[in-house]
């Protein structure tokens, strides 16, 4: 369909419209218009990914600055969806008539899952891939290779690249991933670098949050993108924490030995080739002095170690004298290394700030700061120098240089926590140095500060107000959209207690309790035999899902469940979790059912869809709360609660309810699906927790429903389960759904109401006076029978007249509101006049 938001002419490539989808479009809009942010909450399942596209891929056609657009999303599926999404709706406006000449939009992945030279894409890790990768397309590989053919291995996907044009790589069209490997493979080039060459000249680049949030990556990938374009993160939900691990590294003995080694072996390298090329070393030693803009220039390929922060102040710099020389950096990274194996000694909780490590540094080894900070830039530049191959071997000493720029970088928003043991209980020590970042504005700031317009959406996103806090912005627009249903699709549940009328819950106190851990088994035996096909349980974490199965199974309960259904369990493995839901989809499929164990936070919470009867039922056993002792945790509180006034209690609550949220939602994957959240924890029957659920979820939970007992919520899961199974006609308009006209009338009522609420008094009463006479005009018709239903008349009839007299009533009122408005215009410019008059009298 066609329509129109104010002037901009939206394609959309269905018959049929959410109101949802509508008002969502409409608020992305405004935002465009203003070139600021905002932070969108649309329920699940509702279209959420073709409403963002047909609304800005119809801004970037019809308005000539053409704005590219940047969509990062978390997961390769995800990736691959939204690049679905955007081919259909690109072919779509192609049969609507729509000149989208040279549109060009693509998906951009890692080397694993693009490569296509064979000997490289065998290789299951994908950093054994990189490394391999870069052995073969390194600048200095390149060179040597094509000055003496044969001598270094080439890879010959990435040598045809470069008989090419950078902007003309792909023909113009969307290309899913699977698309460009299969385009790849017709022309003999390499996808990987062709897509990252081609990024300049493409209208939609669609790729991993980690692109334009980690800054080693975000330095190599989005450098060259443009300030006007629109940026959305999608499934958006948890960005705070994707910002946290952008900025944070954590060291440990067998990194600091490994990367020990690594500096050995640097040097040996060093003296090598001090006896065969010394010129070469000479030349970096030369263009270090000049900064690192002249030794970075034109490495595209070799994305070995970016810097890890976004400065391009630091890159300006020259590097410091002490650490030019190749042998001297050498020495100060030994020292260094040494320094903190020695931290790693002590047998007690260390937390200090980045300044109190930089002064204890510069006390026991006399480093600097100013060096540390160029550590990550001249550790890349060297290994360049020394053309080292099988860099994977030195990624333990690529996260110490890392480390030493982002601690000598950052003084506030990071804390350095040195922890000896792996938990409380352990004698055997294993430490562990945490830089952690504490800030995610950090990381977003640049997103904020270059890009016009970045739009925040999810699903699940409540409570809104919190992300602008946490994120440091300020958004245009901020809305959660309720859902709109013609009939109820999905029953949200609270279950408080056991048949036995025993209180549940996963507190820490009682989560182990005999009683609390049988009544949860009895609510999944019972549920196991009223639901058809798939259920999916979540549990706070994996400890506890092990302790809980492991009692199950003592007390006869995992057999119960068997009888009814098949029971798989997701795993911190994720070749193992993949079988398991391979197994689960095949066991709902063929009609034996299952329930699936998993976790909140784990790969079945984010991304994996249980539409229709891969999912009647999601039950969420416990709140989801964090781990409240890591002291990782324990400083981000105090750092929210320091800087931004955020209690420990409302942000333990808001990350807990938004990963509830999340589960839950698996189960809703559009209006024509249904399926049963149950909410097993005495706590979600707080209104503080239920009030941080999505608005969409929290409109169905009545009060008699927030407070039930196992067998009581079983009673109504039936209840709606024979409701929901009898036969309905999806294709009903007006409430859920709207048509093309059903649109266009909602618009036009939205037009007159916003006309008259701008009236003024004096032309609100004209209005209201014609609307009046004509209607006492088509009484007195009625009544007269001139024109009004008689007989031999229609009903068909009457009803056009009564339309007619009621569009002609609107018009009249319309132009008599207008008129009303020019006549108190006039009015007052001749007030103003006489008193301008009166005033100059006086002067």
């Amino acid at each position: 369909m066609k329509f129109y938001i104010g002037d901009l002419p939206v394609i959309f490539p269905y018959d049929l419209i959410y109101p949802e989808q509508y008002n969502y479009m409409c608020d992305l809009k405004k935002t465009l218009d203003a070139e600021g942010h905002c932070v969108l909450e649309m329920p699940s399942g509702t279209g959420k990914t073709v409403s963002l596209l047909s609304l800005i891929i119809s801004y970037q056609q019809f308005y000539p600055t053409h704005r590219k657009l940047i969509y990062c999303s978390r997961t390769v599926p995800e990736i691959e969806k939204a690049l679905s999404e955007l081919k259909r709706l690109m072919d779509y406006r192609k049969q609507m008539g729509c000149e989208d000449a040279n549109f060009r939009g693509i998906g951009l992945s890692s080397r694993k899952n693009l490569c296509l030279n064979p000997d490289v894409a065998k290789e299951k890790k994908g950093k054994t891939v990189d490394a391999r990768c870069r052995d073969l397309t390194s600048t200095a590989a390149c060179e040597k290779g094509r000055a003496d053919p044969g001598s270094v291995p080439l890879c010959s996907f990435h040598e045809e690249l470069g008989t090419r044009e950078p902007g003309d790589l792909f023909p113009e069209g969307v290309f899913t991933l699977e698309d460009i490997k299969d385009y790849g493979r017709e022309k003999g080039i390499c996808p990987y670098f062709a897509l990252r060459r081609m990024m300049p000249f493409v209208d939609v680049i669609i790729y991993s949050f980690h692109y334009l949030l980690d800054p080693k990556v975000a330095e190599q990938v989005s450098k060259e993108l443009s300030a006007e374009s629109i940026v959305v993160f999608d499934e958006a939900h948890n960005i705070d924490n994707v910002c946290i691990e952008s900025l944070s590294v954590d060291l440990t003995r067998p990194i600091l030995d490994a990367a020990g080694k690594s500096v050995t072996k640097l040097g040996e390298k060093i003296d090598e080739m001090k006896e065969t090329d010394a010129q070469k070393l000479q030349d970096e030693y030369a263009k270090l002095v000049e900064g690192l803009q002249g030794a970075e220039e034109g490495a595209e390929e070799d994305d070995l170690l970016a810097n890890p922060v976004l400065s391009e102040d630091l890159i300006q710099e020259a590097i410091p004298g002490n650490i030019r020389k190749a042998e001297h950096f050498v020495a100060f990274l030994k020292r260094f290394i040494e320094y903190l194996k020695t931290r790693m000694r002590v047998l007690h909780v260390v937390a200090e700030t980045p300044v109190s490590f930089l002064q204890h540094l510069k006390d026991i080894t006399f480093i600097e700061k100013r060096p540390l900070k160029a550590c990550a830039e001249r550790l890349s530049s060297l290994i360049k120098t020394l053309e080292l191959t099988n860099i994977d071997e030195y990624s333990g000493l690529q996260k110490v240089a890392g480390f030493a720029t982002l601690v000598a970088t950052y003084e506030k928003g990071f804390l350095l926590i040195l922890e000896p043991y792996e938990t409380d209980t352990a004698t055997v020590a294993n430490p562990v140095f945490h830089f952690t970042c504490l800030d995610p504005a950090l990381a977003m700031a640049p997103v904020f500060e270059k890009f016009s317009s970045v739009v925040i959406t999810s699903g699940t996103i409540s409570p809104l107000e919190m992300y602008p806090k946490i994120l440091q912005f300020q958004p245009v627009v901020i809305e959660s959209y309720p859902m709109t249903l013609a009939r109820n699709s999905f029953l949200p549940l609270v279950i408080t207690r056991g048949s036995d009328q025993v209180n549940i819950s996963s507190r820490f106190e009682v989560r182990n309790d005999p009683s609390v851990v049988r009544n949860f088994g009895s609510i999944l035996i019972e549920y196991s035999k009223c639901v058809p096909d798939g259920i999916v349980a979540f549990f706070p974490s994996y400890l506890y899902m092990e302790s809980i199965v492991a009692a199950w199974n003592d007390m006869g309960i995992l057999n119960e469940v068997w009888k009814h259904k098949l029971i798989f369990v997701e795993t911190p493995d994720a070749a193992e979790t993949s079988i398991a839901l391979e197994n689960y989809r095949k066991a709902c499929n063929n009609g034996r059912g299952a329930v699936l164990l998993s976790v909140a936070r784990g790969k079945v919470s984010e991304g994996i869809d249980f539409d229709h009867n891969y999912g009647r039922a999601v039950i969420m056993f416990g709140v989801p709360y964090q781990y409240t002792e890591s002291r990782i945790l324990k400083a981000r509180l105090e750092f929210l609660r320091d800087t931004h006034r955020i209690k420990e209690s409302d942000y333990l609550t808001f990350d807990a309810m938004r990963h509830a949220a999340q589960c839950v939602g698996r189960v809703l994957r559009g209006k024509t699906d249904w399926g049963l959240m149950v909410f097993a924890d005495q706590r979600f029957a707080r209104a503080d927790k239920r009030a941080k659920l999505p608005k969409w979820i929290n409109q169905y939970i009545s009060e008699s429903h927030s407070k039930l007992s196992t067998d009581m919520a079983i009673a109504l899961s039936r209840s709606f389960i024979r409701s929901i199974s009898q036969p309905y006609d999806h294709s009903i308009t007006g409430i859920s759904v709207w048509s093309l006209e059903q649109l266009e009338e909602k618009q036009e009522k939205e037009r007159i109401e916003a006309e008259q609420a701008a009236l003024s008094p004096h032309s609100r009463e004209a209005a209201r006076k014609q609307q009046l006479a004509l209607q006492q005009q088509l009484e007195a018709d009625d009544e007269m029978g001139g024109g009004g239903f008689v007989e031999g008349d229609d009903e068909d009839g009457m009803d056009e007249d009564i339309a007619r007299y009621q569009e002609e009533a609107m018009v009249a009122a319309a132009a008599a509101a207008r008129q009303g408005a020019r006549e108190e215009q006039a009015s007052g410019s001749a007030s103003a006049s006489e008193e301008e008059g009166e005033g100059m009298d006086l002067s």
